[in-house]
């Protein structure tokens, strides 16, 4: 897909296994977007094959959609309906809906039922996008930023729903700006950047580390309370080995990740203690997603001249 001089989505294949719960990440502008609405048939690809459940999203719309929910990221519900009258209207759509009363109590809709959908809050706005998309018992759900705006009970709730669906065989595709939440519920996830794939597979396979194998990693991060001297990620990567990656994220904070050893807190300890850096904290644990994507997408939260590589 190009728009003007750009693409959006540029040779990118990915597939998505029945039953499980797939999540697509990447900045904003890496066409994460742009790849959902093509499977969803809101957008004709100009090049390549789209199926989705195995029928063309264009050529077999009338055939997919019943098929299929959809939870838009500009929601689609009309600025003056009240949102169990948005709901309500949805479900008669379908032939075999789910019972809206269950779905408004297991989103907390109950309490906003009858105000305007332009007075919900942000949160509010997502849950019922969220009913919306499952009221009609999708066989697949495509949702983007599903937990965008929630409280935390509203997003642990979310949380909930999916995996229960997922638990019934309903195959979910998620966009989510929350690594967390893609680290916590999906069994695959696809990391896209400026329309190509960059990295694919299970949260646990992306967060072993770069050349580790199937071996444990461990990754320190080090605060401490006063810039680093010149020359300080060099040093520590020096002092800890050529198979540990020591990344510099700002002037006071660095991430050392390599192979889980009991030694490795030990000898970064010795060496603020050489070189007189206070840790302001030390903390021992796994590599998450979040440091997978921002090693991948480059996304990294620097000060202008400060090292990152």
């Amino acid at each position: 897909m190009t728009y003007g001089g750009k693409r959006a989505v540029d040779g990118l294949s990915l597939s998505v296994a029945a039953g499980s719960i797939t999540a697509v990440l990447g900045p904003n502008g890496a066409g994460k977007t742009t790849t959902l609405e093509t499977c969803e048939g809101y957008r004709k690809p100009q090049q390549g094959t789209v199926r989705v459940l195995g029928l063309d999203p264009i050529a077999d719309r009338k055939q997919l959609l019943p098929r299929i929910g959809v939870m838009l990221q500009g929601q689609g519900a009309w600025s003056g309906v009240r949102a169990m009258e948005m709901l309500r209207h949805i479900s008669r759509l379908h032939a075999h809906p789910l019972d809206i009363d269950y779905l408004a109590d297991r989103l907390g809709l109950d309490e906003c039922g009858r105000t305007p959908y332009r007075r919900l809050s942000g949160g509010q706005q997502q849950r019922l996008g969220l009913a919306m998309a499952l009221v009609g018992r999708p066989e697949l759900v495509f949702v983007d930023e599903p937990t965008a705006g929630m409280d935390p009970q509203g997003r642990r709730t979310t949380w909930e729903l999916l995996r229960e669906l997922r638990a019934d065989g309903v195959t979910v595709v998620l966009t989510t700006h929350y690594l967390e939440e893609a680290e916590e519920l999906a069994d695959q996830v696809h990391i896209i950047d400026r329309g190509r794939m960059i990295a694919s597979g299970s949260p646990l396979e992306l967060t072993r580390g770069p050349g580790n194998g199937m071996s444990a990693t461990a990754t320190v991060r080090l605060v401490v309370t006063k810039p680093f001297p010149p020359g300080a990620r060099e040093s520590l990567r020096k002092a800890l080995g050529e198979d540990t990656e020591v990344v510099l994220l700002d002037e006071r904070s660095m991430r050392v990740t390599g192979k889980a050893d009991p030694t490795t807190l030990a000898k970064v300890s010795r060496w603020c203690e050489e070189n007189d850096v206070l840790p302001e904290s030390l903390t021992l644990g796994r590599r998450s997603l979040e440091d997978v994507f921002l090693d991948l997408t480059g996304e990294l939260y620097l000060t202008e001249g400060v090292e990152h590589a």
